[in-house]
């Protein structure tokens, strides 16, 4: 028998740790994070948890990723794939330096 468990990896990949941080920056560093943070009088600390939080979501997929664990990506993607969503229209974004 199957059970969904959380398990924290304890192998170092600095690479992997970069990216993680370097994504939760770019989700959360600046936009409605911040408007949200001074509305509901979120304090640094609990900013602090919430990013490790999403670092360490984000390194966990990128190891999966790199070790190409496809079946454990599609359990996530299947078990997060939940209809009553607030999340409606995707319109990917991205950023980055252009040639001018």
């Amino acid at each position: 028998m199957k059970i969904w468990a959380k398990v924290s990896i304890q192998d170092q990949n600095k690479e992997v740790e970069l990216i993680a941080k370097s994504l939760t920056n770019y989700l959360y560093g600046y936009g409605p994070i911040l408007d949200l943070c001074r509305k509901y009088k979120i304090t640094p600390e609990d900013r602090k948890i919430l990013d490790q939080y999403t670092a360490n979501r984000i390194a966990g997929l990128l190891l999966l990723y790199l070790s190409k664990d496809t079946k454990r990506i599609n359990d996530i993607a299947n078990k997060y794939n939940i209809a009553a969503t607030n999340i409606k229209d995707i319109h990917p974004m991205i950023e980055g330096y252009i040639e001018k």
